[in-house]
């Protein structure tokens, strides 16, 4: 049984008439976080990106919103957070190298996802912003064949037969929680660490492994191509909406929840035959069905399958959070603004 949700009244912010910043901002989870802190009546939002992964297309929507300030800025630069984050209430961490980069450059990985998280929280403690909200991954639990069942908060990290840009991605994730109670023990910093699934959404980009069946697949629908699946199509995969989760960034910071690691799952898992059935039939092509093959073992996807459920119940505990879009229901949504985009 989890313990007790450790609560203080300093922890909870108020967003309406706030002052907040997005690290990563320019991003897919970035820019509805955006969204959703304006909406809910925020003075400001300042977007800190290097660009290096983010796009301005993300963002292209807020550029009119007087209440966005775009910050283009390296969190391997300390003193660039420090002039970044001053005056604030709240920020979400969002910035990190993900499996498919770190793959490509682990170095540059393990810099960003580490150093890079005790930047912005000594930017933080500096500047005595008063919550952090850190946006960490299912990855803590590791890959491979010992992760099964109920994956709940205290679920230990497996590492045995995975592929290493996978381990380090998930294991960087676990140092980055640890110098949030670091922080929070040393400091005082209040904080919620949110344990994101997969996310897919509206400006979907192609840089996640996973969210790479969905986008991939519609662009092979659109060509009139059978879909591509990666093994048998029994492997689960672990999404979760991009609104749904801008919803627990805000939901983390209104809270007077602190010191606590949360799942931030989608309401259900879904097999890879599964998701690209769907999507070949929200995309009007139902006889495309899919084609099986073997896997590469040059590349990294798969990652986060397994015989596992993500449990999000502490979620609701802690911050009053819960999923509310349902797969289908979010890949109709992301298919149509790929196709309102594509023109």
């Amino acid at each position: 049984m989890s313990a007790p949700v450790k609560r203080s009244p300093k922890a909870a912010q108020t967003i309406e008439g706030g002052r907040f910043m997005v690290v990563g901002g320019a991003s897919l989870v970035g820019s509805a976080t955006c969204e959703e802190l304006l909406a809910k009546g925020a003075a400001e939002v300042r977007l800190f990106d290097n660009f290096s992964f983010g796009s301005g297309e993300a963002i292209a929507h807020l550029k009119d919103d007087k209440r966005v300030t775009v910050v283009q800025g390296d969190i391997l630069k300390l003193h660039q957070l420090l002039a970044a984050t001053e005056g604030l209430d709240g920020l979400v961490h969002l910035a990190a190298f993900m499996t498919l980069s770190m793959d490509r450059d682990p170095w540059a990985g393990i810099d960003v996802n580490m150093r890079g998280v005790q930047n912005v929280l000594e930017a933080c403690r500096a500047n005595k912003v008063a919550k952090v909200v850190f946006a960490s991954s299912n990855a803590v639990y590791g890959y491979g064949p010992g992760v099964k069942g109920d994956l709940v908060e205290e679920t230990p990290f497996h590492s045995v037969g995975a592929p290493p840009a996978a381990i380090l991605y998930g294991a960087s994730k676990i140092v980055g929680e640890q110098l949030c109670r670091d922080a929070h023990r040393r400091h005082g910093q209040d904080y919620v660490i949110l344990r994101y699934s997969t996310v897919y959404g509206e400006r979907q980009h192609y840089r996640a492994a996973n969210a790479l069946y969905i986008v991939e697949t519609h662009d092979a629908v659109k060509r009139g191509e059978r879909p591509v699946v990666i093994g048998d199509g029994s492997e689960t995969k672990h999404f979760v909406y991009v609104g749904d989760l801008a919803r627990a960034n805000r939901m983390a910071l209104e809270s007077d929840a602190t010191d606590v690691a949360i799942n931030t799952s989608g309401p259900e898992p879904v097999t890879t035959l599964e998701l690209v059935t769907m999507v070949a039939e929200i995309s009007g092509r139902p006889d495309l069905t899919a084609e099986k093959r073997e896997p590469d073992p040059t590349k990294v996807r798969l990652t986060s399958g397994g015989a596992f459920r993500i449990d999000h119940a502490a979620a609701k505990d802690a911050i009053g959070w819960q999923p509310e879009v349902g797969m289908r229901e979010g890949l109709a949504r992301l298919l149509a603004w790929r196709d309102r985009a594509a023109g």
